[in-house]
């Protein structure tokens, strides 16, 4: 049913239904959703939580993933994919969006809109992907701050301290970071950009006890693998970031070459979404019988 009978949301808030997945023995797998469609996709596809990348919105928008969007434009995504899913969603939190105030403002915000759980990154801005270079490194002192403060200002969302730091300070000092954002109150830490086996291994092995989330990005840094392998590594959560946008992206751009040279879409046709698998997705039909049960036309 739509979601706009209130019978159909759900009872308990999105960070109770995020940390109740996460609490599970099996690997909590999170596919990217760039948008609300792709988000009721997933959904029926059979997933339970949900992932909201940075670089994701960030490119669907035709921007860089370099820190220039704001809460409010974060906010906005939160609300269409937390709507049209109802499923509990991971947010890319990137540095806060400033100090201390700056991330409790970001997680009340994030939180309000649907959110369940967030992660922040310890790099200074101009901040970039985890898997490119010459990444520049908060103060890790000044990282517990922010994550202390995202503790604090949380209601229940779940608080996930993201290092960065593997790629200038070696595995050692990733993990002494991560210690250090664990005392300062997250509930689970996200090793980014991590290149071998063996340092997923050895980084689990150092955080006994501790969730641990791993990245799954393509093109990047990190050896493929499944979520059963990333499991038996160690790991509590896998995500699969920007996965969802580079299919469409690719998809589009053979679709506008295809007009351009033939002058229409019929070559594509079979590649696309009917309109009836559309309105199917989207739920046009239960909304049509929703509005059918609430204005009926009065004949004078």
């Amino acid at each position: 049913m739509p979601y706009l009978v209130s019978a159909d949301l759900p009872a308990t808030s999105a960070g109770s239904r995020f940390r109740a997945l996460l609490n599970r023995p099996q690997i909590l797998q999170l596919p990217g959703a760039h948008n609300g469609h792709a988000a009721i996709q997933a959904k029926n596809a059979g997933f339970e939580g949900l992932y909201l990348s940075g670089a994701a919105m960030t490119a669907s928008m035709g921007l860089p993933d370099l820190g220039v969007i704001t809460v409010d434009e974060v906010a906005f995504f939160i609300r269409q994919i937390a709507r049209a899913a109802g499923l509990p969603l991971l947010v890319d939190g990137d540095t806060g969006y400033g100090e201390a105030l700056n991330v409790m403002h970001m997680v009340r915000t994030f939180e309000e809109a649907g959110a369940g759980a967030v992660h922040l990154e310890d790099q200074l801005l101009p901040k970039k992907c985890g898997h490119l270079n010459d990444k520049k490194l908060a103060d890790a002192h000044d990282m517990a701050a922010k994550v202390a403060a995202a503790a604090r200002a949380r209601r229940d969302m779940v608080i996930i301290a993201r290092t960065d730091a593997a790629a200038s300070e070696g595995l050692d000092g990733a993990v002494a970071r991560a210690k250090l954002y664990i005392e300062a109150g997250a509930d689970a830490i996200f090793p980014e950009a991590l290149t071998s086996i063996d340092m997923f291994r050895d980084f689990a092995k150092a955080m006994p006890g501790v969730k641990l989330l791993a990245n799954m990005t393509e093109f990047g840094r990190t050896p493929y693998q499944t979520a059963a392998e990333f499991e038996a590594l160690g790991y509590a959560m896998v995500i699969w970031p920007v996965s969802s946008l580079r299919v469409a992206n690719k998809a589009q751009e053979k679709l506008y070459a295809t007009i351009l040279r033939d002058g229409g879409t019929k070559a594509m046709l079979d590649q696309m979404q009917t309109r009836q698998e559309l309105y199917d997705v989207i739920g046009l039909h239960d909304y049509e019988a929703l509005d059918a049960s609430i204005i009926k036309t009065i004949v004078p």
